[in-house]
């Protein structure tokens, strides 16, 4: 089992997720860009953190680069969370927990952007799955998030130290 800070990952956390996670696979480019977009509704700021939107004229939701990475990320997170149990930690593809952690750290990410980002999350997937958006769903998908940003936090050093 999953544990995190004495707390276990249960099979019915587990099960919400992948059963949301099954459902909103398949518009997860669409539901990246929502999500980004509620991000920067919420804290407008965020975007100066993002190179490919700091100079940019260009509205959000038409900017060639801010989907493709709104969607890697929504993904990333959302296989996260479905394999948390069963790998027992946390583990992500494409890239390392020391190269997120050192690239949170290069653009300043602070315990308050982890939070608008999963209040963000969490919006996103009521708004995906309205029909079965519960508190237990909103519980499992708040803790597997939580353990992706405690994994992120502990890695988040300079680059020349990870």
């Amino acid at each position: 089992m999953a544990t995190y800070e004495g707390k276990v990952f249960s099979e019915e956390q587990e099960a919400l997720v992948v059963k949301s996670w099954t459902v909103m696979k398949k518009n997860s480019a669409e539901l990246g860009l929502n999500f980004f977009l509620k991000i920067f509704e919420i804290a407008p700021s965020a975007k100066k953190m993002f190179s490919f939107l700091r100079d940019s004229d260009v509205p959000l939701e038409q900017n060639t680069k801010l989907k493709p990475h709104a969607m890697s990320v929504f993904v990333m997170t959302c296989e996260c969370a479905v394999q948390l149990r069963k790998a027992g930690k946390v583990t992500v593809r494409e890239t390392t927990l020391k190269k997120l952690g050192a690239t949170h750290f290069k653009y300043g990410v602070v315990d308050e952007h982890f939070e608008v980002t999963k209040f963000a999350l969490l919006e996103t997937i009521k708004g995906a799955v309205p029909e079965m958006w519960s508190p237990e769903m909103k519980n499992a998908w708040a803790e597997a998030y939580d353990r992706l940003v405690s994994a992120i936090k502990a890695e988040m050093v300079p680059c020349s130290q990870a």
